[in-house]
């Protein structure tokens, strides 16, 4: 069982997925805090000190903190959003190993496309077409 788990960890896929996990969080980190620290207070400054965290509805005892919850899909959505635009620009930069570069293809002349024709005839007659 050891030796599986070995072989299993030492695989690329995980490894690189272990790695992907910790940029990951690292990054999220940083688009965090640039939403709660520099986009939401520069929004709140321009709506006049207004926070949509605030927002709250008393019903007896209970409070119900909708601004809360509103407060975390807008922060979702600017997180989603700043995530997007980096893997974006990541993949535009990224160079492009999976396609081949194209070469031209070379000029034949008459002898040799007039071959090529007859090359193609005699296989269309030899398949009965």
């Amino acid at each position: 069982m050891w030796e599986d788990f070995k072989k299993f960890a030492v695989k690329g896929n995980v490894i690189d997925l272990a790695v992907a996990v910790v940029i990951g969080t690292a990054f999220g980190k940083i688009v965090t805090s640039l939403v709660e620290d520099l986009i939401m207070p520069s929004v709140g400054i321009l709506l006049g000190g207004f926070s949509v965290a605030q927002l709250s509805y008393s019903f007896g005892d209970a409070k119900l903190r909708y601004g809360a919850f509103l407060q975390s899909v807008i922060d979702f959505f600017i997180i989603s959003f700043s995530i997007f635009l980096a893997i974006r620009l990541f993949t535009k930069f990224q160079l492009k190993k999976d396609v081949p570069e194209e070469k031209p293809l070379p000029v034949l002349d008459t002898k040799e496309q007039l071959l090529t024709e007859i090359r193609d005839l005699l296989a269309k007659e030899k398949t009965g077409q």
